[in-house]
């Protein structure tokens, strides 16, 4: 593995973000007459809309109605009340800068929608440094599903085996195992490492990987 190019994920991974996104969701679901516990969403972080509201309420999604206004109030929920609020993962902005300076490719691969990802990376301090970014506009499914990745790994311009995705969830896991990346993953996100298995490496946070760099799979550049 000769490692030219990172594939960030955000939320979990550089901002400490998935318990408000639950928060937002129980919120928006209990508006619109979904009674959904917080212990039942909070395990599917790190999916997009689009796959985890049908697995919660079965039948919805966020194409039609009603699915698509609790969809539209999570959004609302999460920036109003919890965006402004959230702090970024211990070193996220420091492993991003070391990532940079070491001349590797650097793309976000996340399954926010852009204009919610725009400022998630401002509020986690590394919009300025992370400028390329993959969304799930971009792609017909999100995580889990293999596209955000996959996308991801064209724009960058590398064979999927020059490149490594940071993530935090097991879903991060599963889309870059089916585009054929590596992953290497951090605890941040609330996720033990039983859940984080196929990771090809664990850290507690971007941190403690910056603080191993050395021995880490990103150090493998040749």
């Amino acid at each position: 593995m000769a490692i030219r190019g990172v594939l960030f994920d955000v939320d979990g991974t550089l901002i400490l973000s998935n318990d408000a996104h639950t928060q937002a969701w129980v919120a928006a679901l209990a508006e619109a007459g979904y009674p959904v516990p917080f212990a039942r969403i909070r395990p599917l972080m790190g999916m997009g809309g689009d796959q985890l509201l049908p697995r919660v309420v079965p039948g919805l999604t966020p194409d039609a109605e009603p699915g698509k206004t609790i969809a539209q109030r999570r959004a609302a929920i999460f920036l109003e009340r919890y965006l402004p609020i959230l702090q970024p993962a211990p070193g996220a902005r420091a492993l991003v800068e070391h990532v940079q300076q070491a001349g590797l490719r650097m793309m976000v691969a996340s399954s926010a929608k852009k204009q919610e990802l725009d400022q998630l990376l401002q509020q986690a301090g590394v919009a300025d440094l992370l400028t390329e970014a993959t969304t799930s506009d971009d792609a017909a499914a999100s995580k889990p599903a293999p596209d955000v990745i996959g996308v991801a790994v064209r724009k960058v311009a590398l064979p999927p085996t020059d490149v490594i995705v940071l993530g935090d969830t097991p879903y991060d896991i599963t889309s870059a195992q089916q585009a054929q990346v590596a992953t290497i993953a951090v605890r941040c996100g609330g996720f033990a490492d039983d859940d984080l298995a196929g990771a090809v490496a664990i850290y507690a946070d971007p941190a403690d990987l910056l603080a191993h760099y050395d021995q880490s799979p990103l150090a493998q550049t040749h």
